[in-house]
């Protein structure tokens, strides 16, 4: 025979389950308008994206800087493609780590408290010095390559009409929507009127 105090246990989870589905029932799922998007997968309307100004006199020093500072263009291609493309490529690039590492070598106090110390301070010094720098760099080239393979051309720039729609990341990542903003100017540039500048090589 079941008694009332081997049912206490019972009640009391099917009370507590009740009020728990109670709460949920009157707490409404966010509405589809109320649920920001993910900048992302937005894909903007290119009659809203600014067209970055390209035209620059070239010069011996600006053209010296081509390996750091360029941009794309595929003849034929619509806006929410090229956009796609450096958004695949942009994910491919981003959050590379440095190459550079302190390496050990033997010396007394290798295994020590203060050789722990001394490799702490190397490893700090050589990633201010070489870390971020690397990290641009490998940024580039594997932007390069993956824009390359989708059959993009590429293009010098000037820096500072470079630096209007495009980043660079070292120790820091770019903020999202800002990121998106100029991946969408990129994307206006790469799909829009072929250039008139010199095609580059890869």
């Amino acid at each position: 025979m079941i008694t009332t105090r081997a049912l206490g246990p019972c009640l009391g989870l099917a009370l507590l389950a009740c009020a728990q589905a109670g709460q949920a029932a009157e707490t409404p799922a966010p509405s589809p308008a109320e649920q920001k998007p993910d900048p992302m997968k937005v894909v903007p309307d290119p009659a809203t994206v600014p067209m970055p100004r390209l035209e620059f006199s070239p010069t011996p020093v600006i053209e010296a800087d081509y390996d750091k500072y360029f941009y794309f263009h595929r003849p034929d291609t619509a806006f929410e493609t090229a956009l796609g493309d450096l958004r695949d490529c942009d994910g491919f690039a981003r959050g590379l780590a440095s190459g550079y590492q302190y390496q050990q070598a033997p010396y007394p106090y290798t295994y020590t408290g203060a050789g722990v110390a001394g490799e702490l301070i190397a490893n700090a010094m050589l990633s201010a010095i070489f870390g971020s720098a690397e990290k641009r760099r490998v940024r580039r080239v594997n932007m390069r390559r993956c824009m390359a393979y989708k059959g993009y051309a590429r293009f010098g720039m000037e820096k500072e009409l470079w630096q209007q729609f495009n980043f660079e990341e070292g120790f820091s990542g770019e903020a999202e929507e800002k990121r998106q903003a100029m991946l969408a100017q990129q994307a206006k540039v790469a799909s829009g009127p072929r250039p008139a500048a010199k095609e580059l090589g890869w």
